[in-house]
């Protein structure tokens, strides 16, 4: 058997990124937080994000219950699974969860940094921080319910490049996480609205929307532009959208995935 390995931090969208990664390279199955997944559906384990603490995650993870751990090799066994990635915080827990299945010696290792962007895991980490929202690479329905008692919504679906269906996720937010930020929507608007505003090439803001629908933050900005228009229209926008993005990062440490602007007129 083929054994490969995803690591990063906690919250850097490894489960995000784990159907497509496997997919490209060919890799059958997935061992994700006590699941062993293939072709996108669970076929086997418990969730680590089903448990009531931190400490009781990690063992579930790590598959330090005997159970649990023999359910998920004799799945292995049954569905001749002949390669499979390994996903962990590191190197050691991936290593560690070889063993405890009785794999191969992992082939290869790779890292959430080679395979996303800076800002797709910083946006990552602030959803998780903030929200507590965790995500599971697998369908809605195959989700334990009666396990949560506060979160628990439908994610979206994952396409390969080719537009092939890999698979679904969902959005859990565990009993263990519950340490968060709480950020008002307002906060996010005032602050476009500072930017906007203050730019001198702009004579009214008419209005601004932020949104986060399935984890991708848009801004909407319509506005009126001040005459005499004298100047670069699209380089001044170019430059709004940028000033934006900077202050997005600088104070929430993201970028917004779409930055959307409209001109309705001047004045």
């Amino acid at each position: 058997m083929k054994v490969y390995s995803l690591s990063g931090p906690s919250g850097s969208g490894k489960s995000t990124s784990a159907l497509q990664f496997a997919h490209d390279h060919e890799i059958e199955a997935i061992i994700d937080d006590g699941l062993l997944i293939k072709n996108g559906q669970k076929i086997a384990g418990t969730s680590a994000k089903f448990e009531k603490n931190t400490i009781k995650a990690i063992r579930r993870a790590v598959f330090q219950d005997e159970e649990h751990r023999k359910e998920v090799m004799d799945a292995i066994q049954k569905h001749n699974i002949q390669s499979i990635l390994i996903i962990g915080t590191s190197d050691k827990m991936t290593k560690k969860i070889a063993e405890q299945l009785d794999l191969e010696p992992i082939q290869a290792f790779y890292y959430i940094n080679d395979i996303r962007s800076k800002n797709e895991i910083q946006l990552s980490q602030f959803i998780r921080t903030t929200q507590g929202k965790h995500l599971m690479p697998i369908p809605y329905r195959q989700v334990e319910q009666n396990f949560f008692k506060r979160i628990i919504q439908k994610g979206f679906d994952i396409f390969s490049k080719n537009r092939v269906k890999l698979g679904e996720t969902t959005i859990v937010q565990p009993d263990f996480h519950r340490q968060t930020i709480e950020i008002s929507l307002n906060v996010y608007t005032d602050l476009i609205q500072f930017v906007v505003a203050n730019n001198p090439f702009i004579a009214r803001v008419d209005a601004v929307q932020f949104t986060m629908k399935k984890l991708q933050p848009k801004i909407y900005v319509s506005l009126h532009l001040k005459t005499p228009v004298n100047y670069d229209v699209v380089y001044i926008l170019e430059q709004l959208q940028k000033q934006i993005d900077f202050e997005f990062q600088r104070h929430f440490e993201f970028a917004p995935m779409h930055i959307l602007i409209f001109v309705k007129g001047i004045m």
